[in-house]
């Protein structure tokens, strides 16, 4: 379970898509980028099962920016 999951857009101007993204998982902090094309970059390291943790991030950014 992803904890203290938070997100931004990436530019001031709202109306441009992009998100950065923070959580933690497993007593470790991910920082990310969310591309509207659904596309995650990963800012420094990779969470340990990371397709698992990518379906969690689509479910919540679907949930609060696309609803």
């Amino acid at each position: 379970m992803l904890q203290h999951f938070s997100f931004k857009p990436m530019f001031e101007n709202k109306q441009l898509p992009g998100w950065t993204f923070s959580f933690f998982y497993k007593q470790s902090r991910y920082i990310g980028d969310y591309h509207p094309d659904g596309k995650i970059e990963w800012k420094d390291s990779h969470p340990p099962d990371e397709e698992t943790v990518k379906k969690m991030i689509h479910e919540l950014m679907l949930f609060h920016v696309y609803d």
